[in-house]
């Protein structure tokens, strides 16, 4: 019955996740009071909610990747959703897993999320090809595909490359995160075969001691094909210079606890790039490796997040005291009630001291809906940024 409801909250979702840029439909969550016309004109909101939207997104992103970088989101090494040494691709609440992928490739593994714990709706289909480089390095190419609900047809996939050192390797090409490894990640996400988002981070993971990694991180990203009716395109950067964990807890669930901070940039559509430098494989970053090229600084951003992932699911999510550009403000509630493949799972208002500017809601994919508060305007994220 659950997964029942759930496919028709879903396929409501989809339905209003396919209007973007204007019109009505109102919040798609519970609000504040809107504190009357305040707060900047139509258009710098809807700015200001993209570019608030994105940063909240960056970091969510680059730990889901992590966590699949590691094997986590096929629950290698769990008690709940382990794979068997076959790896045939039995359903397992929720998930599939293949070693070889389905294609049969070698040095590959196929993982595939669905919606519901019977694994009949797909939601993302993500392949792996690992190539040895020494020992202690790999690089891996991934090709990632994202289902609306309902959809056999992807709306989104996204392509990206790991380079992968000072690591040891399972059997199935995961870097082990217990024993420590640096990660490059470079890759875009493709709408209608289109790059839509290009982005780039790195990881340096300490090894663990007592059940923690220390770390460090930062990335950039742009939307590439910008937004024509706001006339401009947005972009970000940021990152973990120092003091991030990653603590396995009891249940085999991952919390990463750590202050995002950045700036977020917007210029002329097609104007902005991503300019890499030199790898990082030591805390705390002095220099990032990954920063924007182009376009305005329009603010900084500071999210103090702790974020838990389950089997590479993310399963609750704390954001205290977050300060954003334009003196925005940023409140994000985990909604227990809704299972993680809801797409009112996680939800957020953004304000303005008494205005709210925006609110979102998004599945534990990172998928869902922007809706401006003074226009009513919606806007489509997908992978955790704003899309169209």
């Amino acid at each position: 019955m659950r997964d029942h409801l759930l496919v028709a909250t879903l396929a409501a979702s989809a339905l209003l996740a396919g209007c973007s840029g204007g019109g009505g439909g109102g919040s798609p969550i519970n609000t504040i009071p809107s504190g009357g016309s305040g707060g900047g004109s139509s258009t710098s909101q809807s700015e200001s909610a993209i570019s608030d939207t994105n940063a909240f997104g960056s970091p969510l992103k680059d730990y889901s990747d992590f966590d699949k970088a590691s094997g986590a989101s096929s629950g290698l090494g769990t008690a709940s959703r382990v794979r068997v040494a076959a790896a045939t691709g039995a359903c397992n609440n929720g998930v599939e897993f293949y070693a070889p992928d389905k294609n049969g490739d070698a040095n590959s593994t196929e993982t595939i999320d669905f919606y519901d714990t019977a694994c009949t709706l797909e939601a993302t289909d993500l392949v792996r090809l690992y190539t040895s480089t020494s020992t202690s390095s790999e690089t891996v190419a991934i090709t990632e595909s994202f289902f609306a609900p309902l959809d056999t047809t992807p709306i989104a996939t996204r392509s990206s490359s790991h380079a992968i050192t000072n690591a040891t390797f399972n059997q199935y090409g995961y870097p082990i995160a217990a024993d420590g490894y640096d990660l490059v990640e470079t890759g875009a996400l493709n709408l209608a075969s289109v790059k839509t988002i290009a982005s780039g981070s790195e990881f340096a993971l300490q090894p663990t001691s007592s059940g923690t990694n220390t770390f460090c991180s930062d990335s950039s990203g742009y939307n590439a094909t910008g937004f024509a009716k706001l006339g401009v395109t947005f972009g970000w950067q940021g990152g973990v210079l120092s003091g991030g964990t990653r603590t396995i807890n009891s249940d085999n669930s991952v919390t990463w606890t750590a202050t995002h901070a950045g700036t977020v940039f917007k210029g002329a559509i097609g104007g902005l790039s991503i300019a890499q430098g030199t790898q990082n494989t030591s805390c705390p970053i002095s220099t990032p490796m990954f920063t924007l090229a182009g376009g305005t600084a329009v603010g900084t951003y500071s999210l103090p997040i702790t974020a838990t992932f389950l089997h590479g699911m993310l399963e609750s999510l704390t954001i205290t005291n977050a300060t954003l550009s334009d003196g925005d403000t940023l409140t994000v509630s985990t909604n227990a009630s809704e299972p993680p493949q809801s797409a009112e799972f996680i939800t957020g208002v953004v304000s303005n001291g008494t205005t709210q500017v925006a609110t979102f809601a998004v599945n534990s994919f990172g998928d869902g809906t922007l809706a401006v508060t003074k226009t009513g305007a919606q806007y489509v994220i997908t992978d955790w940024h704003v899309i169209r």
